[in-house]
């Protein structure tokens, strides 16, 4: 029986020359989601591992990174266990992975849980990763584009989310996940160091990604994450991040999408006075978003960035009855 890449052969990975930047990208553009049964991968003598690390098993795949997809593959397997670690794993767990790339974190994703459903935008990725495990029966492959895909489809309710995520599909993915119907319940997903520090913060410095996560989710920075825990290395730091999901949303329980739009509105300019950015984000005069914000209690000369979630609702509520 074929020996898997990481079966047996872990300890390749501390010597890997560690450039990297954040995981497989998921595109935009819809690509038919598809289980994997017979997946073709190239055959590695048993007991050869890979002891040069992931550039040297992507020429073995006959791959590189693929700028137009924004790939970069995790190579430290500390930070995999950190992150398998954060996500509380029992037997009892179905993990929908996303961006599994080589697998390093797959590794310790079926080690941990009960059944992982992993979804790779790159086919040659998705048929590689099956053998590069050595065929974990716990593991579903899936090719396909994890914007385009309903979770419910894939996975079962009580599920959780483990990513590393690329930089430029953070906001719609946390999005598509947080606002279905099929909410998981704990998401652990690697992000640039600076969105996880913008989704953390408190009130005085609220974005609109923050409002639309902490709505959801009650967010938690684990540990900051090094540009050499990756290849290629990007040329930032990452940072792992823990959303506790709620139960239901903290506020506008009947209506959220519909506050998210005001929330948008009010962040249009959110360097202006909340007057101002709301007038524009409303289409509506000036003098009219000040009454609205006074009708909400609240002072039309902050800025959208000081308001709580409360006060988020407020506006909301004001803005739908008038």
């Amino acid at each position: 029986m074929q020996q898997g890449l990481y079966n047996g052969t872990m300890s390749a990975w501390s010597e890997v020359d560690r450039e990297v930047a954040t995981g497989p990208a998921v595109v935009a553009a819809a690509t038919p989601a598809r289980p994997l049964a017979a997946p073709t991968a190239p055959s590695y003598p048993q007991g050869s591992g890979n002891p040069r690390g992931p550039a040297a098993l992507l020429r073995q795949l006959g791959l590189h990174p693929r700028k137009r997809l924004s790939q970069s593959f995790l190579v430290d397997r500390r930070i995999a266990a950190t992150i398998a670690a954060a996500a509380g794993l029992t037997h009892d767990d179905t993990v929908l992975e996303i961006g599994p790339g080589l697998g390093l974190l797959t590794a310790e994703l079926v080690r941990r849980a009960g059944r992982v459903v992993a979804v790779e935008l790159d086919e040659q990725l998705a048929a590689a990763l099956p053998a590069l495990l050595d065929h974990p029966p716990n593991l579903t492959v899936i090719q396909g584009d994890a914007l385009a895909i309903d979770p419910a489809t894939l996975v079962p309710a009580g599920y959780k989310v483990v990513a590393n995520l690329p930089y430029h599909i953070t906001s719609p993915l946390l999005r598509h996940l947080l606002e279905t119907p099929h909410r998981p319940r704990r998401l652990v997903v690697m992000v640039q160091r600076e969105v996880a520090e913008r989704i953390v913060a408190a009130p005085g410095q609220l974005s609109y990604l923050a409002v639309l996560v902490q709505l959801y989710a009650e967010p938690r920075l684990v540990r900051v994450v090094p540009p050499g825990a990756f290849y290629p290395r990007p040329r930032v730091e990452s940072a792992v991040l823990v959303l506790e999901v709620y139960p239901a949303p903290r506020v506008a329980r009947a209506a959220p999408a519909a506050f998210l739009r005001v929330v948008q509105a009010g962040f249009k300019q959110p360097r202006k006075q909340l007057r101002n950015s709301l007038a524009e984000g409303l289409g509506c005069p000036p003098a009219e978003a000040d009454a609205l914000l006074r009708r909400a209690g609240l002072d039309p000369a902050c800025r959208p960035q000081t308001l709580t979630l409360p006060e988020w609702e407020q506006l909301y509520q004001v803005v739908q009855s008038s």
